[in-house]
């Protein structure tokens, strides 16, 4: 078995991380066998180096490599690039044609960003993955292949199998063995290490001298975060190598060529709150509203009665509870509130119902009348909303909610509530 410094050697890969080395060390453990592998890392960090290493050290090395961008395939020609398709199977079909598993029969497959894979092309490829078998596009025939699978992805597989995008059994027969490729802002020692590299080839390509960093740049091309990974350095080296006269390169002529070099960015804090946050503070909103009209409405009821029965002692026998509820939220409260009606709230047990209504008379001239009670509650309009979201959306919860403002469970528990 070769060692990981010859593997490096023979594959052109430069660097000395440690986390690198143990990707290659598990790429040469794996390669000997027929498992599904899956590399993982940032997009440029080089994640198409390791299948290589695997198919050139497994025994199918005499066969065919096929390496795959499922990104760049449209959604609509996939399935007959991966299985082929037959004559006459869709319009522009003008002859059968094999797809890549027929003519990787033996061989390895590397499918790189596998996550942009539509869910019907995942279907037929765990189908292979399983069994080995796959149908042509337009036919009906099984065919056999018998084809090692290497995949690749910069993308977060849990979050794309919680949205519904990947198939989870598709990813765990994929991912047998996980290879991590760290990124380039992890890999400070091998840095530098990587920019000689690419200057010397692209020397010797545009047959110009070598370019050289100053300390100045050296440093700035550690504390840069290489958000482009070993494909922005590579890039970054070439540029350089050939609009620069002078090969000599500082720290401030680097800067030109490093976008947001030195710029603070604001952190991004994700401050959504969840639609139960939401539908758990409207509720408690609902409640508090609720418990101000019942107090009004107490209040209201006190002072009419005061208005038409002149005997205080008798009022006050007859509404004990009502009082002493009025009093207890006052000292609760510990506030001396004056609302918007000139009714002064109940002072430390130093103002008695009767002085409320000298107060309220001093302000309004009620006279004989009382003004009709609002006949809308709160409770009436919002059971008139509900019924209005559930006719305009034809008795679809999920629209309603969402028009609402509230969760669609919240929206079964007010009908159920309501009896709609």
């Amino acid at each position: 078995m070769e060692s990981v410094q010859a593997i490096k050697q023979r594959f052109g890969i430069i660097g000395n991380d440690a986390t690198l080395n143990r990707a290659i060390e598990k790429a040469i453990q794996v390669s000997p066998t027929d498992i599904s592998v899956i590399v993982t890392g940032e997009s440029g960090v080089g994640k198409e180096s390791i299948p290589k290493i695997i198919h050139q050290l497994s025994h199918r090395k005499h066969s065919k490599y096929i390496a795959v961008n499922c990104g760049a395939i449209p959604e609509g020609t996939i399935d007959s690039e991966l299985f082929g398709h037959e004559k006459g199977s869709f319009t522009g079909a003008t002859q059968t044609r094999s797809g890549y598993f027929e003519v990787a029969d033996g061989g390895t497959i590397f499918l790189d960003e596998v996550g942009e894979l539509p869910l019907t092309t995942q279907v037929r490829l765990l189908r292979v993955l399983e069994n080995g078998e796959f149908i042509k596009v337009g036919s009906s025939k099984t065919q056999q292949t018998d084809v090692r699978i290497v995949a690749a992805t910069n993308s977060n597989m849990f979050d794309a199998i919680k949205k519904g995008k990947f198939r989870e059994d598709l990813y765990y027969r994929l991912s047998t063995v996980e290879i991590h490729l760290p990124p380039l802002r992890n890999r400070k020692e091998d840095i530098h290490l990587l920019f000689r590299k690419f200057a010397s080839d692209f020397a010797l390509k545009y047959k110009m001298p070598t370019i050289k960093l100053t300390d100045d740049a050296r440093g700035l091309l550690l504390k840069y975060r290489w958000s482009g990974n070993i494909r922005q350095l590579r890039n970054v080296a070439e540029q350089i190598s050939v609009l620069e006269h002078n090969r000599t390169v500082t720290g401030d002529t680097l800067r030109h060529y490093l976008p947001d070099v030195g710029r603070n960015l604001p952190a991004i804090v994700n401050v959504s709150k969840s639609e139960s946050d939401f539908s758990n503070e409207r509720e408690i909103l609902y409640k508090v509203l609720f418990d101000m009209r019942s107090d009004l409405n107490d209040l209201k009821k006190l002072t009419m009665e005061l208005m038409q029965n002149g005997n205080t002692s008798d009022v006050k026998k007859n509404n004990e509870g009502l009082i002493q509820k009025i009093y207890r939220k006052e000292e609760d409260s510990d506030d001396n509130v004056k609302n918007d009606t000139g009714v002064l709230s109940l002072q430390q047990h130093h103002d008695t119902p009767t002085e409320i209504v000298e107060n309220t008379q001093d302000k309004y001239s009620f006279a004989e009348e009382v003004e009709e009670e609002e006949t809308l509650s709160l409770h009436d309009k919002e059971l008139e909303l509900i019924k209005k979201s559930l006719e305009r959306h034809k008795g679809k919860r999920k629209l309603a909610a969402a028009e609402l403002g509230i969760s669609e469970r919240t929206l079964y528990r007010k009908i159920k509530q309501f009896d709609l």
